[in-house]
This record gives C-alpha cells, structure tokens and sequence, in this order.
C-alpha cells in the first residue's frame, strides 16, 4: 500500500535553495585534482588566529548545552555596537534571522516587499508563512525605493533591504535609505540585511545603529560568516529594539547556537585588526578583476561587497559550464535572477589570477 504525506500547501512547488558546487564534486565530475570556489562570497583569507585557540580551549565542552541566550556573546556585541544586551539576538547564521521574522511577524493575508533579483530566503520564508510577496524590480542593480514605498498598503509588515545587495553588490546610500524611513508606516518593520557591512568603504554607506533610536520598526542582520570567516559555524545576530525581537524569541529554538559557534564568533569580534586587513585586501582583489574583465570588453555592477556581479552579454549558462571544466567555481546568473551574468567571489591574488584566465580562455572559446 503507497501511503501519500500531504505538505502544506505554502511548501508545495516552493523551489529548493541551490548553493555553489562544492569543491568535491567538481573535482569527481570533471576529474580535477586542482579547484577553486569563488561561488558563494566566503572568505578566502580564512579566519582569525583567535578563533582556533578559542575553539581547542572550547573542546572539552562538547557533551554540554551551549548556552541558548548567548550571554556571553550578546553581551560583547553590546559593548561592541554601544546598545543595550536586550537589543541584541543571534542566531544560526542570519539566514535563521530571516526565517524567524517571516515566523513572527508574516501570516496568510499579509504582504511583504523585496528587491528582485536579492538575497531568495526572503520570499522562501515568507512564502512558507502564506504571505504574498512583492518584488520589485532593481534599476541597474540598485533598489528602487521609491517602487516600494508605492508597493505600500494597509497589509504590508515587512520590507526587505539587502545592503550591499546581495547578488549585484550595490547599495542603498545614506540619504536614500533615511528619506525611505520617513515615508515608511510605523508598524511596517524594514529589515535591513547587512550580512557585507564590514567589507563596504564607501562614505555613503548608511550608519544604520544611528537609525534605530528614531525608527524602531529598523531590524539590522549582520552574521559572522562572511569577512570574520565562520561560514561552518553558523553564526549570525540582529540588533534592533528589544521589543522588536521579542517575538522573534519566542519562536526560536532553545540552543539555536552552538557552543562552538559562539566561542569563535565572540574571539573573532574581538579581532578587529584582522578584519580591517581583509577588507583591504578585498578591495585590492576586486581592483585586480575589474582591471581584468574590462581589458576582456566586460562590465560589472559596482560593488561594495566580496563579489563582483560581472556582465557577459550573452547566456551565462555555457560560460559557468566552461569555467567549472577548468576548475574555477563561480555563481551563474541563471540561478541569481540575471542569466546574462556571472557572480564571482572576491578571492586571493593567486585565485582571482586564475579566474581571470579561465574566463578569457572561456570566452574564446565561445566566440569572445
């Protein structure tokens, strides 16, 4: 007898997230010994030294319970930023974040707002939670506020702003992102995705904890995987009013954070020496390639994030195919809302050297 389990009916036809290829299966498919991983904006000048002392100092805890407040880390982060501990939450990566805000705050018959093309657990979560979800197109990969604020009604809850925007790398300014405050309506929370804030340089970058004392419908994300190097742990946090994440408290799983994760996170905080030479590094990296790809005739979005979204001109399908033929892994447009385009992670010298190679012998062989 076949016995049919029904999902909900959200879940049915809901696309499964696909991230980057690993390294391993590349290397079976295409019998290399030799890849790199420019796919998924992971950092590739690894972590702080700290991080590894915490984590063998942190061993012998294993058979114990983290701690499912994050006390200790929370507390740092507070000191940190200059807010109150109350105004602090982690969790498993910000992508958990996420996914506890649509929980919270989304239901069926209500309305939330995103860019398009953006970060996708935004309309996967919500989309999970029954609510309708508006994208509006970006304006040469930037947001177009003005086309959200119209998107605005009485059943909207949530506004969703990758900055930098994750896959085009460009930002909301300053001045943009305070006059959009203005015109929001109080009881619509806007979420502000800062999982790249570290890597930005531009002055137009908006002070988003200058914000939060006069729009408390602000909630900031920022995460530990990206430039602080943590991707494996799975360590993110949201900083907004406490009455805010409230909620968000309330449909979290006990020990959402693992021992582990919070050991390292709070030794790489505290490493900010190692963070600033990243970000030099990066923008030294994305100057390598944007000298590369414009002598190959290419252009590319400008970014403020570890990655460049790189404009090809043509179907970016057979052009990813050829890369990963010759070990280089990156992120095809065609799975990011843009099938003319490749995302490719900032990497070392060595690597963004070889990307740059592979993508010339690429584009020769498909006709320049």
């Amino acid at each position: 007898m076949t016995i049919t389990f029904q999902p909900k009916p959200t879940v049915i036809g809901l696309p499964m997230y696909e991230p980057g290829k690993p390294i391993a299966e590349v290397q079976r498919e295409y019998g290399l010994q030799d890849v790199i991983k420019l796919a998924s904006n992971e950092n590739p000048f690894g972590y702080s030294p700290r991080v590894r002392t915490a984590i063998q100092e942190a061993l012998s805890s294993l058979p114990i319970y983290p701690d499912g407040a994050a006390r200790e880390l929370r507390a740092a982060l507070a000191s940190f930023y200059r807010v109150n501990e109350a105004q602090v939450m982690v969790g498993n990566g910000s992508d958990e974040l996420v996914s506890l805000i649509t929980r919270a705050y989304l239901q069926p018959g209500t309305e939330t707002i995103m860019a398009a093309p953006t970060f996708p657990r935004y309309k996967t979560n919500a989309l999970i939670e029954g609510a309708k979800v508006l994208e509006i197109p970006c304006q040469d990969g930037r947001h177009d506020l003005a086309g959200m604020l119209d998107a605005v009604n009485e059943r909207t809850r949530v506004i969703w702003i990758c900055n930098p925007n994750n896959p085009t790398g460009c930002i909301v300014t300053s001045e943009e992102l305070e006059h959009f405050l203005q015109q929001v309506p109080e009881n619509v929370l806007v979420v502000m995705d800062e999982a790249y804030y570290e890597y930005v340089t531009s002055d137009a970058y908006p002070d988003t904890l200058a914000l939060l004392p006069r729009y408390p419908n602000l909630i900031i994300l920022r995460t530990f995987s990206k430039i602080y190097g943590l991707a494996a742990l799975r360590v993110g946090y949201a900083i907004a009013q406490a009455d805010v994440l409230v909620p968000l408290h309330r449909v979290r799983e006990p020990f959402n954070v693992n021992h582990l994760g919070q050991v390292a996170a709070l030794a790489a905080l505290q490493d900010q020496a190692f963070v600033s030479q990243c970000r030099t590094q990066n923008r030294e990296g994305m100057q390598q390639i944007l000298q590369g790809i414009e002598q190959l005739g290419l252009t590319a979005y400008p970014s403020e994030a570890n990655f460049l979204f790189i404009h090809l001109q043509r179907p970016a399908g057979p052009v990813f195919e050829g890369l990963l033929r010759q070990g280089v892994i990156v992120r095809s447009g065609e799975a990011l809302g843009n099938p003319t385009g490749l995302r490719v992670t900032i990497g070392s010298r060595e690597q963004n050297e070889r990307f740059l190679a592979a993508l010339e012998n690429v584009l020769s062989d498909y006709g320049g």
